[in-house]
């Protein structure tokens, strides 16, 4: 049995998602490609084929809201019954965010994931326009996969300046400004071990004090609301953006008007 392609689907079947299973039944009246989702004696609700612009996704029943993946489908359909009223409290998050005349959204590209060293610090104004953009000298090895998804070789940073040579104009471009990154923990976690490698624990505290933080992957994924059973949460959704630090931030802004725009469907 294919998930890819619905007409090879059967009337009966079941699949699992995040650990649990999900029973698809389609209705004695119809042979299209629609099914009744249940778990257990728990009706989840309908799933219907969607071919629309040539590519197969799934349609959720009674709504406009479409999936390209069936996993991710199944996932909306399990979304707790509080889903709404979260979604539009992250709407509001993001409206008063983009009201704030001083949002900066930054994005560093690093050496690898576990305690990196920035290659490149960008931040851009929250109408993308670049305040601050450089590649740094990370004075230490690049991991091989880093470099495939950001691109970003030891000859390409070589001669750049390092972080502590940057530091007044980063401190310039993000002094008392509201600051958004997506996955705030590492990006932020970046900056304080190149400002405590540069001066001291205390002073990269302070300087981080500086600004106003946020974190939009938690709230972007309540609001594309794909809950997880396994976890007991809503799934972490990629950013989507090019791996450039600069492009990130406009994509990040993009992430946070869709947010704000509480009537657009989180699908698709």
């Amino acid at each position: 049995m294919t998930l890819t392609d619905p007409s090879l689907l059967e009337d009966l079947f079941t699949h699992e998602v995040d650990g649990r299973s999900a029973q698809f039944v389609r209705p004695a009246d119809t042979d299209l490609p629609n099914w009744g989702v249940y778990e257990g004696s728990d009706f989840l609700g309908m799933l219907y084929s969607d071919q629309s612009g040539g590519v197969t996704g799934w349609r959720l029943g009674q709504s406009h809201e479409r999936h390209d993946v069936l996993d991710d489908a199944v996932r909306a359909l399990r979304r707790p019954r509080s889903w709404p009223r979260e979604r539009a409290q992250v709407s509001d998050w993001a409206r008063r965010l983009l009201a704030d005349e001083s949002l900066t959204a930054v994005d560093v590209e690093t050496t690898g994931l576990n305690e990196p060293w920035a290659v490149q610090i960008a931040a851009t104004d929250k109408s993308g326009t670049v305040l601050f953009d450089s590649y740094v000298n990370p004075q230490a090895r690049i991991e091989p996969d880093a470099i495939a998804v950001h691109k970003i070789t030891p000859e390409k940073v070589a001669d750049a300046p390092t972080f502590g040579e940057l530091l007044p104009s980063l401190t310039t471009a993000l002094r008392g400004r509201t600051c958004v990154a997506y996955n705030l923990p590492f990006d932020k976690g970046c900056l304080e071990r190149e400002l405590e490698r540069h001066s001291s624990a205390q002073a990269a505290a302070r300087w981080l004090g500086g600004c106003r933080w946020h974190d939009a992957m938690e709230p972007y994924a309540v609001w594309k609301g794909l809950w997880s059973v396994k976890r007991g949460r809503y799934r972490a959704q990629k950013l989507g953006g090019p791996h450039t630090a600069v492009e990130d931030c406009r994509f990040l802004l993009a992430r946070v008007r869709d947010m704000a725009s509480s009537d657009r469907p989180p699908g698709g």
